[in-house]
């Protein structure tokens, strides 16, 4: 399997199963959405719906850009709830406080692997 490839069944799979997470417990969800944001638990599950719709899009290849497109633009959407968090860890004792940090880092390096892993084959070559 090339690296590519590894690199698509890796944000498929953060995608899907993260979706499907917003709408299994939109409770913990909807606890990371800052409190300032309206309409917070139509948030939640709008964002679940399009993780969901961007995963199933990288699986076509005639879809892969554009859902590619869409999970970037929807990963930048949902950094304030990130920030939040990292901003806020009192709030989340369940999670050590590095990690919340390294969340941060990790959304990065996800938008780098969307970004290479949705692009046509002759735009990665």
């Amino acid at each position: 399997m090339t690296s590519k490839k590894i690199a698509l069944l890796m944000v498929f799979t953060w995608f899907f199963v993260g979706g499907i997470g917003h709408f299994i417990a939109p409770d913990f969800f909807l606890k990371i959405v800052p409190p300032s944001l309206p309409l917070r638990i139509q948030a939640v599950y709008i964002s679940g719906f399009f993780e969901l719709l961007g995963a199933l899009g990288l699986l076509h290849v005639q879809y892969r850009k554009c859902a590619g497109i869409g999970l970037f633009v929807l990963t930048i959407t949902v950094t304030p709830a990130n920030v939040y968090m990292w901003l806020n860890p009192q709030l989340f004792p369940k999670i050590p406080e590095l990690l919340l940090g390294l969340r941060l880092i990790l959304q990065a390096l996800l938008l780098a692997a969307i970004w290479w892993a949705a692009a046509p084959e002759s735009q990665t070559k």
